[in-house]
Order: structure tokens, then sequence, then C-alpha cells
């Protein structure tokens, strides 16, 4: 079966695949299953990046990372719904789901 990439589908579509990934995330976890887990709640998240708009995110502003890190991330630039810049000051640049971004 192939499915419909992410920036293909409409907001309904999209609702309804992250619905379904939670579940599925939420019985890997109850199963133990901690890799299985980590790669759903991973598509979540770029699936949840599609609802976002990224004009709502700024070059060389700040934000927190969401989760329990407490980690900050500086965009140097975005592409499409993923926002590439470098993590608490660090020289390694990185991409994440705009989703996974927090003012």
């Amino acid at each position: 079966m192939q499915t419909k990439r992410y920036s293909m589908m409409t907001e309904f579509e999209l609702r309804t695949e992250i619905s379904s990934l939670n579940e599925k995330a939420k019985k890997a976890e109850q199963l133990g299953m901690v890799n299985e887990y980590a790669v759903l709640e991973r598509k979540a998240d770029l699936a949840r990046a599609y609802l976002e708009n990224p004009a709502d995110y700024k070059e060389n502003e700040v934000y927190k990372i969401k989760g329990d890190s407490g980690d900050l991330f500086k965009i140097h630039y975005l592409n499409g719904v993923f926002a590439w810049g470098t993590r608490n000051n660090s020289s390694k640049e990185e991409g994440i789901p705009i989703s996974l971004l927090k003012r």
C-alpha cells in the first residue's frame, strides 16, 4: 500500500494520521517497544509540522524545543517545514520540524 506524503495531505488527513500514530505509539510504549515508540513519535511530530505555518517562525530568533530537555534552538533558515539552526549555541547545524519549536 502506498501512502500519501504529508505534504500532499489535507488538514483532515494529517489530523487523522497524527491520531493514528499517537495510538500506535501508546501501544508500543505499553508493550515496552522503546525504538518503535520513538519512531512513531517522530513521525507524528513531522506530520504536525505540516499543520504549522512556516511564516510564523523567524530566522535568527531563538525558540525552546518542546519536551523535557529545555534546549534552545536558534533558527538560521527555514526549508519547508524544517528549521535549520543550532541548539544551545552549538556549532553543529541541524534541522528539526517546526512543530518541535515553541516560544
